[in-house]
């Protein structure tokens, strides 16, 4: 009878324990976890910290006894894999009790990632800083907050689970500080889409530090030190500054790692080492996009690789496709995914590419209770090929940029987004959804139809004479506008275009870009140089304020 022993449960580990076991009755199965749980709900801790979920029963997705019950599975949790023989195929499993020798035929790492600390100065004496990784660290943050009521919290990390906690200790009724080391929040997305996320930040009373970052640690995590010399007073810290893999058994068994001391796999998952297989946020995988090296921490590509293991050992055929990083975190009312490449990610890869921005609506205008989806497309003008996107909105982004990113598995371009059939009936969606409009935008741009320039291009624009024309209405234009913009309404055009200049470049604007497009296709019949502002005056206020 042959053993698999696997080294750590929750989404990785879990998967392929039990796919395994759907695949083969008669195979010996282990799990050892070093934690008090195997099956937990790691990405919904945050939301028990808010008392969304008020239960902790409701993290425990799995019990050692259930597990047992239903898949005759072998866990065995507060135990802790020490050391690894790849020789002998054996590993030492330390528990409260002993230390004991295990053999296997087949190991599989599913370790998963563990938060950086930094080496801030007085780290070590702040007593009422977290982390938040499984169900102890909850528990010690909800403990924390239940015991000591504090009236200030600051969180170090502005990436999802940053944002995650701030919004649940804020409707805890805490006055929360963001301090982040990078230009914006949401460092997985460009700053402009970020933008939304920073605004209802703010919106809902939230402090946000951007561009700055903790340099010590005082009165015992009472008080931090920020680069600028400012000192911010807190009852509570939470440190959430990003993942490093936790790679110290993969280390110790001889596993060949790669960047930021990641496990390297090949496309059957097995490590550099025979008959031992890695998977989840420890490992390395490649990006579907640019074919190189990267690391994603994120549950679904986890369950995939855990079940796609399990498969390997059970002879099936598979392989590691590797990811594209689709995510989405919930920041108050407001929704921000992505899945793909970033502008920012397309620029260091000296990609040729081009973006669009379109609003649209969750679902038919005319019917009650419509709010914006804001989306931003990333592409090759050349051939087409859909290199990203990103999506905000109180509802209905998951729904957009899930599909983009099917298309992108599926190897679709974006003259093909136009074709894709999506339901429709008024409370529902748009008999033209924005992926639709979307993918007509890009497709003008690629036919030469139009051309377009993005909001962090419009300054050298302005510096190089270009006329710059804003053909919203004039109420619009009054309650607002962009420096250096003229106004001259779109139902106005056609009779006064002799008033612009033909040996000047214009840069058009509206509100959104709908009406600038209409405008920028006059002109062009009309002789006129003309390139659109990309995401118009909407996205040019949300970043502006």
């Amino acid at each position: 009878m042959s053993r698999t022993v696997i080294v750590g449960g929750v989404a990785g580990g879990m998967s392929c324990a039990t796919r395994l076991r759907r695949l083969d009755e008669t195979r010996e199965i282990i799990i050892i976890e070093k934690g008090p749980d195997v099956s937990f709900a790691n990405c919904g801790l945050p939301y028990y910290v808010s008392g969304e979920i008020k239960e902790r029963s409701s993290l425990l997705v799995q019990t050692p006894q259930s597990l047992k019950a239903r898949f005759n599975l072998d866990v065995r949790v507060s135990s802790e894999v020490i050391s690894v023989d790849s020789d002998q195929k054996t590993i030492e499993v330390k528990t409260d009790e002993d230390i004991y020798t295990l053999s296997y035929d087949q190991l599989v790492l599913s370790p998963g990632a563990k938060p950086f600390i930094p080496p801030l100065e007085g780290i070590e004496t702040a007593d009422n800083l977290f982390t938040l990784r499984n169900v102890p660290d909850v528990d010690k943050i909800v403990t924390a907050i239940e015991e000591t009521k504090p009236k200030k919290a600051a969180v170090i990390g502005a990436g999802f689970i940053g944002l995650e906690m701030a919004e649940s200790l804020a409707n805890r009724g805490v006055e929360v500080t963001i301090i982040e080391m990078a230009p914006h929040v949401l460092p997985t997305v460009d700053y402009e889409m970020a933008a939304f996320a920073h605004n209802e930040l703010v919106a809902n009373g939230l402090t946000v530090l951007t561009e700055t970052s903790v340099v010590a640690i005082e009165d015992e995590g009472k008080s931090l030190v920020l680069a600028t010399g400012e000192k911010i007073a807190t009852d509570l810290i939470i440190l959430s500054v990003g993942v490093r893999p936790e790679n110290g058994l993969a280390e110790f068994a001889g596993i060949e790692l790669g960047m930021r001391g990641g496990i390297l796999v090949d496309e059957d998952y097995q490590t550099s080492v025979k008959d031992i297989y890695a998977v989840g946020d420890a490992i390395i995988v490649k990006h579907q996009i640019t074919k190189e090296d990267t690391m994603i921490a994120l549950a679904s590509p986890a369950n995939r690789q855990g079940r796609q293991v399990a498969d390997i050992l059970g002879g099936m055929k598979r392989k590691n496709k590797g990811s594209i990083g689709t995510a989405i975190v919930r920041v108050f009312n407001q929704a921000v995914a992505s899945t793909g490449l970033t502008e920012r990610q397309l620029q260091a890869l000296n990609y040729e590419f081009k973006v669009v921005h379109i609003d649209g609506k969750n679902h038919a205008g005319y019917y009650p209770n419509a709010s914006m989806v804001f989306l931003k497309l990333l592409f090759n003008p050349t051939t087409g090929e859909i290199y990203g996107a990103q999506a905000v909105g109180q509802d209905g982004a998951d729904k957009r940029i899930d599909i983009i990113a099917t298309a992108i598995k599926a190897g679709m371009t974006v003259d093909e987004l136009p074709e894709l059939e999506l339901t429709y009936a008024p409370p529902f969606g748009s008999a033209k959804d924005v992926v639709n409009m979307a993918g007509y935008a890009a497709l003008n741009i690629m036919e030469g139809v139009t051309d377009n320039i993005q909001l962090s291009e419009l300054s050298e624009k302005r510096d190089s004479g270009a006329y710059l024309l804003d053909v919203r209405t004039p109420t619009e234009f009054e309650k607002g506008n962009i420096p250096g913009f003229v106004n001259l309404p779109l139902n106005e055009l056609r009779e006064r275009m002799t008033e612009l200049p033909k040996d000047k470049e214009i840069i058009v604007s509206c509100h959104s870009g709908q009406r600038s497009y209409i405008a920028s296709r006059m002109l062009v019949q009309n002789g006129y140089q003309v390139k659109n502002l990309d995401g118009s005056h909407l996205l040019y206020s949300t970043v502006n304020g």
